[in-house]
């Protein structure tokens, strides 16, 4: 993508998280006259529109983004929205499934597709309408900090599916904590004040039995004082089995610590065979496997215990943490790919700050691999000619595509950070410009080009006392280069006709700043000022000499 469009594209994603939607809708729309067939800043604009309630703009901007992606899941699911807040329902219902057919797996068009579908089979004859039906209802809930922790959680979405079709069973979910909070988000009132528990579900080490189990229910008295499992107290209601594997586990745990691996792994294996269904014990014993360098053998162990965890309705943080083990055993095996998709649907189950944070460093790591295949000297030589071709025919923004490109296939070469840097100086793009200038300095500090470059945009920039320095580390290097010295002179000019302005942009020098701060220089300057004839012998200090001429060249004192 262009970089004037990206740079529009991301002023529109700004305003519209600030939900300032008009200054979206303006900057997508900018974007689009340098680019009419960037099918992103199409499906971002619907978005925003949508946002605003034009929902035909919306529909218009979406069906656009699919005519120019057609393979693209992401226009249909704007497609798809804006036909169902304009009430379509069998249309949008074709769109999100059309978007499914190129991307099954698809989270978005999936509850898209639910709300439509349940909403189109929504009795009109009921008189109050259902919370859980219609458009953009799993979008709000995982935009309200009272529910995107969980609202990708398969077991919540099922309820939420259920309850799209049904909304008479909710009294069998209210139980659930989770419902109330998106009850409570949906319905826009607190039902936390009115009684019902909208806090966060305690994590359990143990899975919640299931409701088959055939345990006799707690009288009233005792389940209003029991004591809820924290995970590292051992629950009361265990059978004799159940038992004997928390004692193991224990163990096995205390082994752990102790970096008694395969007694650690003995007491787990045990603990699994007196309960089977609890997962806990069998990412346990993957733990063990990890430490032990067996990667394969934990990933195995963490889906056998995943599943068995879904079957017995494991707390998801417990999946979570499976997913996890996944994630970094395939990091030890140098597969990073596959690392961030587990670490990726570790996240979808439970937010762990520290899976993020090692999810983020993996997909620095593929970014940097990716950034190193795409290398290639030549081809970025190609890229060059191809834009030096195009500058010289004055087609600038041509010359800069072609110069970007370069600089990708060979980001160390500083001679294309200078060629770029002239064509965003003919594209009046000053601060790119000195950017690139810069980065040519740090690759090459000994390429004349670079100081040159710096020091014209410098100029261009009304920097003429800075552009002085870059000028005369040029000369510095290559003393008989005419371009330089030439480029120097009207420097100085510049900064004579404008003494104020130069002194001004001096002061803002660090090295300025330092010199004048020093409070031996400072009692040299007065000296100076008293005794004229004083500086003869602070001249004889190359150190104070050296200080002297800069703020000299500064314009901030004079010799007489």
């Amino acid at each position: 993508m262009d970089p004037k469009v990206t740079e529009w594209k991301d002023k529109g994603n700004a305003a519209l998280q600030a939900n300032l939607v008009d200054e979206a809708i303006a900057a997508y729309s900018e974007g689009l006259k340098l680019d009419p067939n960037n099918e992103i800043l199409y499906s971002n604009r619907s978005a925003a529109f949508a946002k605003k309630g034009q929902y035909d703009l919306a529909l218009k901007d979406g069906e656009k983004a699919v005519e120019l992606k057609p393979q693209w899941s992401k226009g249909y699911s704007r497609k798809g929205a804006a036909l169902a807040y304009l009430k379509r329902y069998p249309d949008a219902v074709a769109a999100y499934e059309e978007g499914l057919k190129h991307e099954p797996g698809n989270q978005q068009l999936k509850d898209g597709l639910a709300e439509c579908q349940s909403a189109m089979n929504a009795r009109p004859s009921q008189g109050f309408p259902n919370p859980f039906a219609g458009p953009g209802i799993m979008d709000k809930l995982r935009s309200d900090p009272r529910t995107k922790d969980f609202v990708n959680q398969p077991d919540f979405q099922l309820i939420m599916s259920n309850l799209q079709r049904n909304p008479q069973s909710l009294m069998q979910y209210l139980s659930d904590p989770r419902v109330s909070s998106a009850l409570s988000v949906l319905l826009g009132i607190d039902l936390g004040a009115m009684g019902a528990d909208a806090g966060e579900m305690d994590t359990e080490d143990y899975p919640t039995p299931r409701p088959s189990e055939s345990k006799p229910a707690p009288s009233s008295s005792s389940a209003t004082s029991a004591k809820k499992p924290t995970g590292k107290e051992k629950p009361s209601n265990l059978s004799p089995e159940q038992n004997k594997a928390w004692d193991e586990k224990e163990l096995g745990n205390e082994a752990y610590k102790k970096k008694d691996f395969e007694t650690a792994l003995k007491h787990y294996e045990k603990a699994v065979e007196l309960d089977p269904v609890n997962m806990t014990y069998m990412t346990n014993q993957a733990a063990v496997y990890f430490e032990q360098g067996k990667f394969q053998e934990c990933i195995d162990l963490c889906f056998k215990a995943i599943e068995i965890g879904r079957e017995n309705r494991a707390d998801y943080q417990l999946v979570a943490k499976a997913f996890a083990r996944i994630g970094n055993a395939y990091a030890k095996m140098d597969d990073n790919q596959n690392a961030k998709i587990f670490l990726s649907k570790s996240l979808a189950e439970h937010r762990a700050p520290d899976v993020l944070k090692r999810l983020q460093e993996i997909e620095k790591v593929i970014k940097e691999e990716e950034n190193k295949a795409y290398i290639d000297p030549e081809k970025a030589e190609e890229e060059k000619n191809k834009g030096n071709d195009l500058f010289k025919k004055g087609d600038f923004p041509g010359a800069l595509k072609h110069y970007s490109e370069a600089v990708k296939r060979n980001p160390t070469d500083a001679k294309l950070y200078s060629n770029r840097a002239a064509c965003y100086t003919k594209l009046m793009e000053f601060n790119l410009g000195l950017k690139d200038a810069e980065e040519c300095i740090k690759l090459d500090p000994s390429f004349v080009k670079g100081y040159i470059r710096k020091g014209s945009i410098l100029m261009a920039m009304k920097q003429a006392q800075k552009a002085t320095h870059a000028f005369e580390k040029a000369l510095e290097l290559e003393p008989n280069n005419q371009e330089a010295r030439d480029l120097m002179q009207r420097a100085v000019v510049d900064n004579l006709k404008d003494p104020e302005t130069a002194r001004r942009q001096a002061m803002e020098d660090p090295e300025v700043q330092a010199i004048i701060g020093d409070p031996a220089m400072r009692m040299i300057l007065e000296q100076m000022q008293k005794d004229p004839h004083a500086v003869r012998e602070h001249l004889k200090n190359p150190e104070v000499a050296a200080r002297i001429e800069k703020l000299i060249n500064a314009g901030l004192i004079g010799m007489r």
